[in-house]
């Protein structure tokens, strides 16, 4: 019997600290350029999410087209559905989905 009460507290003591990772849309661009972040060089792609920047772990700027053009992380903030979670500094996303453009009237 006290071997159920032990399994049943490890159990519940893990679902109640587990963090539920949910896709959400956030901001996406390249951090220097467009989130004015320092802590590296050259250009790298960075989430905003409720005011606050983050470095992406999983995902590469050049893996979604030409940062440097027009519509690019370089030259535009975008918007992407993600999952992942905060971990220290970075962003490590597990699901990264860009979404269209949307067109300016």
């Amino acid at each position: 019997m006290k071997y159920l009460f032990l399994f049943v507290a490890i159990l519940g003591f893990q679902l109640g600290f587990s963090q539920v990772k949910k896709k959400q849309t956030v901001e996406v661009a390249c951090g220097q350029c467009q989130f004015k972040m320092k802590q590296k060089k050259g250009c790298d792609l960075a989430v905003r999410i409720d005011g606050k920047s983050y470095f992406v772990e999983g995902t590469k700027i050049d893996d979604h087209g030409d940062a440097h053009a027009n519509d690019g992380f370089c030259n535009a903030i975008r918007k992407a559905e993600v999952i992942g979670e905060v971990k220290g500094d970075k962003f490590v996303v597990s699901y990264f989905k860009l979404l269209p453009e949307t067109t300016k009237k």
